[in-house]
Formats: C-alpha cells, sequence, structure tokens
C-alpha cells in the first residue's frame, strides 16, 4: 500500500503566526488578570497610581514571559524537536 497524496498536513496550510497572536492574547490575559488581584490586595491607593501599578505589573509579566522565560528557557537545544 502506498501512501495517498492528498493528505491534509496543518503546518502547511495553518499560517503560523496565528500562533503567535493566540500566545500573545492568553499572555495578556493571564497577566492582566494576575495584575488586577495584584492590585486589589495592595490598599490605600489612589486611582491614579493603581492605573500605574496595574500596568506596571501587566508589563512586567509580559517581559518576563517574553524576554526571560520564551526568550531563554524555551530556547534551549534540548528543548528544540528537530529530527
Amino acid at each position: 500500500m502506498g501512501a495517498n497524496p492528498y493528505v491534509h498536513i496543518p503546518k502547511e496550510s495553518w499560517p503560523s503566526w496565528t500562533w503567535y497572536a493566540i500566545e500573545f492574547g492568553i499572555v495578556i490575559a493571564i497577566s492582566m488578570l494576575v495584575s488586577r488581584e495584584i492590585t486589589n490586595s495592595i490598599e490605600n491607593l489612589t486611582p491614579e497610581v493603581q492605573n500605574y501599578v496595574f500596568m506596571g505589573i501587566v508589563g512586567l509579566i509580559f517581559l518576563a514571559w517574553y524576554i526571560g522565560i520564551r526568550g531563554f528557557i524555551l530556547k534551549k537545544k534540548i528543548l528544540r524537536n528537530k529530527y
């Protein structure tokens, strides 16, 4: 039996940039939820300061993911899946 030449291969038909968009949305959503909980736990903040703290925490989590975790940890040779 031979292989079917009309097999659907998702890697060739699915645009690769959508995975980055999905990852971006997930990272932003998680960082906003975490930031909301941290900001709500800090007492005696005015609304202006609360906004700065909220966006600062969102930015720190976002940078920690894309520069720290994704940039260094997930780029290790042992994690590459090349055959």
